[in-house]
């Protein structure tokens, strides 16, 4: 409480600046602007994100032919951006918290511009695997600094739906890809591939930095400007300004964190929500289902042009309406709706493989295969495709938010890889009994929101973790 006391103690000379009358409708839009403007540019990293992963799928046939691969060569091509996004994800948080949050922005934008010229001037695997180890790289960063910085810029009211449109670019990246990419050359395709990254590099000259990452480095002035720019310069920011100082004050008194601190009773329950909601995320089956959909329609016995189709639009859709009440409706309701929905589309899955194997009822399958991807995909965008990534932002303090964002995210991507690797293997073994087991996790998924993560909404980011440490 000292910290406050002193904040608060400042009197009129101190907070002066920071005291304005009542706020008009016309501040309130001002605010508003910025804080939409300054997600918007951080979301072009969140396209981009989207564009590296559906890059792959409809390039492969052409880029196997122009420079001659053979199936293991564009196999490392396609699966080495996930190496590269574990190399982004153990850097992510150091870069963030050293240089800022548009610091490991710009990082990761140039990184990926330089990756998609390399891919675009190939003549050989060499330079197309650089390329695309460049790509994971960038967009192994992306995932973690961009659902933070919206969080930590964004207010109490807007903070779930702002932060959820960070899924919302990624899956109209990886759509627009699919689309683009059938009459597009693969050449061509990886240079509308920088078109994000140049916005991004051009918005971040005009955006705020991250007040929370400003007054953690002791930035007094930076950080009540970037505030002001956010909240609208008539706006009184008093309140925010002293709980944020306040928070910095008392983590100051911490030792910085580093990744084994994170084991610390203190800090377990926060990683816990964090980790284990990336561990479901990834282990609920979404790679194995969105890598190989044309694969499961074709078993099933389902036209895949038409359920590719069908599969990209709803993902946009979907994630696009959970994003406009993720504030109203929670957190936590969303995640368990989501958990319950994933099971269900497992199951339809797992059901459509063993009707057709075994002869029961096998008209039904290609209904089965096409409802099971439906309510699956339809399920992860209402909110496990979102809302781990927002509450891994909201949960970590910002004392060990780089080393604890940096592990969340690299096991997630750990998990992405896991999960790819492993679907293939799975089927062989068993088409139905693999998705049996995606809908186990799915139901442990659920049981695991249930029990231990707290709902997050409307808490002020230090309020969350306040109650977290309490907890």
């Amino acid at each position: 409480m000292a910290g406050k006391q002193d904040v608060e103690r400042g009197g009129e000379e101190s907070r002066a600046p920071l005291l304005a009358a009542e706020p008009s409708k016309k501040s309130s839009n001002e605010n508003r602007c910025m804080v939409y403007l300054s997600t918007f540019v951080a979301v072009c990293g969140s396209y981009a994100f989207g564009s590296c992963i559906g890059y792959s799928s409809p390039t492969q046939s052409a880029i196997r032919r122009d420079v001659n691969l053979s199936l293991a060569e564009y196999s490392l091509f396609g699966s080495i951006l996930n190496i590269g996004a574990m190399i982004g994800a153990i850097t992510c948080g150091q870069i963030a918290d050293k240089i800022g949050r548009k610091g490991a922005m710009l990082v990761s934008s140039g990184v990926c511009t330089m990756g998609w010229l390399s891919i675009y001037i190939a003549e050989d695997a060499l330079l197309l695997d650089i390329g695309r180890l460049a790509t994971g790289y960038g967009i192994g960063v992306f995932s973690y600094v961009v659902p933070v910085f919206i969080a930590e810029i964004a207010p109490k009211d807007l903070r779930g739906a702002l932060t959820t449109i960070n899924q919302l670019m990624i899956v109209t990246g990886v759509s627009v890809s699919f689309v683009v990419g059938t009459f597009m050359t693969w050449r061509n395709l990886a240079l509308v591939g920088i078109v994000p990254c140049a916005v991004l590099l051009v918005g971040l000259s005009v955006i705020p930095e991250s007040p929370r990452w400003l007054a953690r480095q002791g930035k007094h002035k930076e950080f009540e400007a970037s505030l002001r720019r956010l909240r609208g310069k008539d706006a009184d920011i008093s309140a925010e300004a002293a709980e944020i100082q306040d928070n910095v004050e008392t983590l100051e008194r911490l030792p910085k964190a580093k990744l084994l601190d994170l084991f610390q009773r203190r800090y377990l329950s926060s990683l816990m929500i964090g980790v284990g909601l990336m561990v479901f995320q990834q282990f609920g089956g979404i790679n194995g289902v969105s890598f190989y959909t044309s694969s499961i329609f074709e078993a099933a016995g389902f036209p895949s042009d038409v359920g590719t189709i069908i599969y990209a639009v709803l993902q946009v859709v979907i994630t696009a309406l959970a994003a406009t009440f993720i504030d109203r409706a929670g957190r936590k309701p969303l995640l368990v709706v989501s958990g319950s929905g994933l099971f269900l589309g497992c199951l339809l899955l797992g059901s459509s493989f063993y009707v057709k194997e075994y002869g029961v009822a096998s008209e039904a399958a290609p209904a089965l295969a096409l409802s099971g991807v439906m309510v699956y995909i339809g399920s992860f965008s209402v909110g496990m495709g979102a809302i781990p990534w927002v509450l891994m932002s909201e949960i970590f303090p910002l004392n060990i938010k780089g080393a604890a964002g940096s592990f969340a995210t690299l096991v997630n991507w750990s998990g992405s890889w896991a999960c790819s690797y492993t679907f293939n293997f799975l089927m062989s073994w068993s088409t139905y009994g693999s998705f049996m087991l995606y809908a186990a996790v799915n139901v442990l998924a659920v049981v695991f929101v249930i029990k231990v993560v707290p709902e997050t909404k409307g808490r002020t980011l230090e309020q969350i973790q306040a109650a977290i440490s309490s907890s």
